[in-house]
């Protein structure tokens, strides 16, 4: 849920936003949309995503709708809070290809009085939790879980099913290698 549609928006103090879900649900989008909406509102924004994503743009964050949003390219988290210290609103995207001081480095920026947006996957392509964001939503005051549409039955999709035997954990990519599935018409790999 977006805090401005809340009735009791925290005041003089920070707080973590996770929006989570599978590939195509929209993440990124709703990082964008909050963002932008921050900016509407005067606050000044810092949005950063991990090197290792470089999909569509080196130095912007980009959905697959094609919306997009300069951002800082770093390469670990601990980076963020050396690059955002006059941000009121800290953005992170791919929170999945963090090592697991994401979590440490949220909460130091929320204590801080920041308000931090986080999106990224919550389960990889086996469905099994992709850390660190399970770590992340135990600790955000709030949490939007972002559903696709799955490509083979239509109903709401929470999974990513991966079209390859590649068994990295991190296989970056697009609809080349991924898919939206619901539980129904998930095919984990086996193991």
């Amino acid at each position: 849920m977006d805090t401005s549609e809340l009735h009791n928006v925290p005041r003089n103090t920070g707080w973590i936003e996770v929006v989570c879900g599978c590939m195509f649900s929209g993440k990124t989008e709703e990082l964008i949309r909050r963002a932008r909406r921050a900016e509407i509102a005067k606050q000044r924004v810092a949005i950063f995503k991990p090197r290792i994503d470089n999909r569509y743009s080196a130095q912007h964050i980009v959905s697959h709708s094609e919306q997009s949003l300069t951002s800082t390219v770093v390469d670990d988290a601990s980076e963020i809070l050396l690059l955002c210290k006059d941000a009121q609103v800290v953005g992170v995207d791919e929170g999945q290809f963090f090592k697991a001081n994401l979590v440490e480095v949220c909460e130091k920026l929320a204590n801080d009085g920041k308000r931090v947006i986080v999106a990224g996957l919550d389960q990889d392509y086996r469905g099994k939790p992709f850390e660190p964001m399970p770590q992340l939503l135990a600790v955000a005051e709030y949490i939007t879980k972002t559903l696709a549409i799955c490509v083979v039955c239509g109903n709401p999709a929470d999974r990513t099913q991966r079209k390859t035997l590649n068994a990295d954990r991190v296989l970056v990519g697009a609809k080349d290698i991924y898919e939206a599935r619901c539980r129904h018409c998930f095919e984990p790999p086996s193991e």
